[in-house]
């Protein structure tokens, strides 16, 4: 089922500014709550879709993508966005209500005790436009906390395991019973009870470990993917945190990438241009021998279907352009002059009357 707008979902227009965004947001997701509409499936989606929703326009970078390509900017190739899960709304977007949860407050929480989720850990990635064509899997190092060995935990006796207190207060309405985060355990129920030496309050230990990572074809320069459960460990045995990887691409000594097509500039003599020729010019796969016809003219481009890089959303690959850029010398021998001065007149030679060669951006047309 296609996906709905962010902005419809949210009830703004695409003009509206981040104080406007967050509000509106807040609005749908106290409406939506599963806490208020317990049991109902609809209003759950309806939940995580306004969450989706928040986490892309709420970030200029993802606003700005989602805004250009749609939400195969943002939620392809396992990149934040979609699937989003509970665990994950409330830890991300808990703070936007001031510091507290107003579902807590409010609605009592259910009785629902929430573990602790790992803290998320980020990390920056640079791949070779090889790299990036056909996608690879690296295997990197990563310092993360996790749980030392030794450690355990008890019931807190604050909230005797739920994560959450209840206070009871008298109004003119008759008594009203808010629920917030226990403030002993910040809401995992659980406190360590016993810890080796060397081992902080957390129960965590940094730990250096090789993690292999899955990069697909066709990513780009700030694409970011998430790897579950590679972050953080959580103290008391909650759920681990996200890897988080943004991408970087190496500059390429000679290919330039425009999307999914890579572009070459070849530089010829004007001989090898009247003439024609077969000349050998990089390509992402290696060295390709390419074709070029007698009578060639600087600008022209001739594109080298499929040996570009691979859509990430799809199977299709982008081509190669190369840019034909005649050169012409600067410095010439006697002998080179008075051959060129022998050939100055010759008819062949002369531009021939006709309508004018098309321009550089009017050619570039024709190939997208």
């Amino acid at each position: 089922m296609a996906k709905r707008d962010y902005y419809e979902i949210l009830g703004v227009d695409k003009s509206a500014g981040q104080d406007e965004i967050k509000k509106a947001y807040r609005k749908v997701a106290i409406k939506y709550h599963p806490d208020k509409n317990p049991g109902d499936a609809e209003a759950e989606e309806k939940f995580k879709e306004a969450a989706e929703a928040y986490e892309v326009l709420s970030d200029s970078e993802k606003r700005q993508r989602y805004d250009h390509f749609g939400h195969q900017g943002v939620n392809g190739g396992g990149f934040s966005g979609g699937g989003m899960n509970m665990e994950d709304i409330f830890s991300q977007f808990g703070d936007i209500f001031g510091g507290g949860n107003p579902f807590e407050s409010f609605f009592g929480g259910g009785g629902r005790s929430r573990q602790r989720r790992g803290s998320n850990l980020r990390i920056k990635l640079k791949l070779t436009l090889e790299e990036i064509a056909e996608g690879v899997e690296k295997k990197i190092k990563v310092n993360r906390l996790v749980k030392a060995d030794g450690v355990t935990f008890k019931t807190c006796p604050t909230c005797h395991g739920t994560g959450q207190v209840r206070k009871a207060v008298n109004t003119m309405l008759g008594q009203m019973v808010s629920t917030s985060t226990c403030p002993t355990c910040h809401g995992s129920g659980q406190l360590i009870d016993h810890r080796p030496p060397g081992v902080d309050s957390s129960g965590l230990l940094p730990k250096e470990e090789v993690i292999a990572i899955k990069i697909p074809a066709g990513v780009s320069e700030g694409m970011q993917l998430s790897m579950s459960g590679k972050g953080n460990e959580a103290p008391g045995g909650g759920p681990a945190g996200d890897l988080l990887i943004l991408v970087e691409e190496k500059e390429d000594d000679q290919l330039i990438r425009e999307g999914n097509n890579v572009v070459y500039d070849l530089y010829i003599s004007f001989i090898d241009a009247a003439l024609g020729t077969a000349v050998e010019v990089p390509s992402i796969s290696g060295k390709l021998r390419i074709k070029i016809d007698p009578g060639t003219q600087s600008g022209k481009i001739l594109r080298l279907r499929g040996k570009g890089i691979k859509d990430i959303n799809g199977y299709e690959r982008g081509d190669q352009l190369v840019h034909v850029n005649v050169w012409t010398p600067k410095h010439l021998t006697p002998e080179e002059k008075s051959t060129l001065e022998r050939l100055r007149n010759s008819p062949n030679f002369q531009p021939k009357p006709g309508k004018s060669e098309k321009g550089f951006f009017e050619r570039m047309k024709e190939f997208f």
